[in-house]
């Protein structure tokens, strides 16, 4: 009878240690993935911050009619500037989805300073055409962002 004691003793421990080690994985993957939801969030919220900062400078130069070219394009650049390094952030901490989004997004940007910057003015078909492909852009990233998110849900 001793060895049944001992040998019931030695399951229910290795049982108990293999399911604590279970739950303790199982938290800690659960725990990871709640921080870099919240990196993410963070980090989308200050990109799209980024991205209205510099679009509404632009939407500035573009109806600033005395502007010299040398200040316009200096003042487009340095204002879309500060969008690299949250665009670097970016391709390391989102989903490929929304990696994809925000490349385009960042690119039809890019457009809009590249117009504001050459002394395009805002009633202008160009400007026009550039703005609407950066919302449309824009509304794409947002979508995919929600959708990483679970904003919907």
């Amino acid at each position: 009878m001793e060895w049944a004691t001992l040998t019931s003793a030695a399951a229910g421990a290795v049982i108990a240690t293999a399911s604590g080690a279970f739950f303790d994985r199982h938290r800690w993957r659960r725990e990871r993935r709640a921080h870099l939801l919240e990196v993410r969030r963070t980090l989308y919220g200050e990109y799209l911050t980024s991205l209205s900062k510099a679009r509404n400078a632009f939407r500035l130069l573009a109806r600033d009619h005395e502007l010299g070219s040398l200040e316009r394009e200096r003042a487009a650049r340095e204002r879309f500037a500060s969008c690299y390094e949250l665009r670097y952030q970016m391709t390391i901490t989102a989903s490929a989805p929304v990696v994809e989004a925000s490349e385009e997004t960042f690119r039809r940007l890019r457009d809009v300073r590249d117009l504001a910057a050459a002394g395009v003015l805002a009633g202008d078909e160009a400007y026009s055409g550039g703005r609407g492909a950066y919302e449309g852009a824009l509304t794409r990233l947002r979508l995919a962002m929600r959708a990483e998110l679970g904003s919907d849900q």
